[in-house]
């Protein structure tokens, strides 16, 4: 017993040490009842993240789910695979991503979950320039990253004022400040949803289940009251 309290506050302490040094974080605008976001969120992640990071855990057939169709999917998804049962892998090997980039691109498939959808909204907007680093970028929410900004074009060239701590935008991208925020909040909306697909069944679920327990509580109560009536 008193190994598992020193485990916890060993535990507790490191995660509250975690959180101090921990930078602020923007609220990603998550909304899984939002098809056309999660649609837009799969087609983006596709065609600019799927190049290096792999999706192992989710298939593509488990986009019917937000609104897709096998043949949808076929035409405009699957890019990785010849079959829309297979997972979302990529070909590139982790010998040869190290030798390009470091370190091995992670999975993507739970991210949402070990990392927290803030957070990969905002990682995805915090990229600027900087020429110490071999790829050019450097990132505010995870400093030193190993990824180069895939994105850059889109959103435009950010540099960091080290006396305000605060990023400013220099070159403009071809999207607006406002479509690329839109832009990361689909991915961000989209990885939430494959780190769990089927939380949104679950919940419903979940909701008839209690709604259930509720109506057999009442008669229940009613029940009790029946059989207790004469008993003084």
């Amino acid at each position: 017993m008193k190994n598992i309290i020193i485990s916890f506050i060993i535990i507790f302490s490191s995660s509250l040490s975690y959180a101090s040094e921990s930078v602020k974080l923007d609220k990603a605008p998550i909304d899984l009842d939002d098809k056309i976001s999660l649609q837009r969120g799969a087609r983006n992640f596709v065609n600019y993240c799927l190049n290096c990071h792999s999706a192992s855990y989710m298939r593509y057939n488990r986009l019917t789910d937000i609104g897709l169709t096998d043949e949808l999917i076929e035409n405009n998804l699957l890019f990785t695979s010849d079959k829309v049962g297979n997972p979302m892998e990529i070909s590139m090997i982790n010998s040869d991503a190290k030798k390009w980039f470091g370190a091995a691109p992670p999975n993507l498939s739970v991210t949402a979950r070990s990392r927290g959808a803030d957070w990969i909204y905002s990682y995805l907007r915090s990229f600027y320039r900087d020429p110490t680093r071999t790829m050019g970028w450097n990132n505010t929410v995870y400093k030193n990253s190993a990824m180069p900004h895939i994105l850059w074009e889109l959103q435009g060239e950010q540099h960091f004022n080290n006396v305000t701590n605060n990023l400013k935008l220099e070159t403009p991208g071809t999207l607006s400040p406002e479509e690329y925020d839109q832009f990361v909040g689909d991915i961000t909306n989209y990885m939430v949803f494959m780190s769990e697909p089927g939380q949104q069944k679950r919940r419903q679920i979940g909701y008839y289940v209690l709604a259930f327990l509720f109506l057999l509580l009442i008669l229940t109560i009613n029940l009790k009251k029946e059989y207790w009536k004469n008993i003084k």
